[in-house]
């Protein structure tokens, strides 16, 4: 007998089919940047650029979404090259500086927790500031330090708790799924916070 689909098999589904439709037209648009300047065109012209640096950027973040928000297999990995690509260009902004260690073995679990706390963690720093992703023992550890963490009790409270804070945005979705994720995995979720810094470790 099929085991019926809960709601949150639906949502990943739905997160998996809304990547799978948006990288194929995001790849189209960059090979055809390639192809236009084959043609002649002056590829340094700041126009030129930007298109070049946007394509880029959403692409780095479709990819991420797809681990972050798709469907996943149990014993599926994500290859160490994809997961850094995503992180240095998904993450790279004036206002954000990441730097990461990576093992040589992630699991498709593990990357989704990962991305999804760094989401998370982006909400709180809307000054900007330098994040820290690195796995030892088996432990990963997400640090954030900022002038000013601005982190909304309302959320992180939530990912004490495990429970899902009412009145959720598009954009806070993430405080949903992270401790869903590490449950999952059978992982336990620690946050520090002081009000320059921020740390996550599961």
């Amino acid at each position: 007998m099929t085991r019926p689909h809960t709601q949150t098999d639906l949502s990943a589904l739905l997160g998996s089919r809304i990547c799978h439709d948006l990288i194929s037209p995001l790849g189209a648009i960059g090979n055809g940047l390639e192809l236009l300047t084959l043609t002649g065109l002056n590829d340094d012209s700041p126009e030129f650029a930007l298109m070049a640096q946007s394509v880029e950027a959403a692409n780095a973040r479709i990819r991420l979404f797809r681990i972050a928000f798709g469907q996943s297999s149990t014993g599926q990995t994500v290859p160490v090259s994809d997961l850094s690509d995503i992180l240095d260009t998904g993450f790279a902004s004036r206002r954000l500086r990441l730097t990461h260690s990576l093992p040589t073995v992630i699991s498709r679990d593990e990357a989704r927790i990962a991305l999804l706390a760094l989401l998370t963690v982006e909400t709180a720093l809307p000054l900007g500031g330098d994040l820290t992703l690195a796995q030892d023992g088996g432990v990963w550890t997400l640090t954030a330090r900022a002038k000013r963490i601005g982190a909304d009790p309302r959320l992180w409270a939530s990912l004490d708790s495990g429970q899902t804070p009412a009145g959720l945005s598009p954009a806070e979705v993430q405080f949903a799924l992270l401790p869903a994720a590490v449950a999952k995995a059978g992982r336990q979720l620690s946050v520090t916070r002081t009000e320059t810094s921020l740390s996550l470790r599961f």
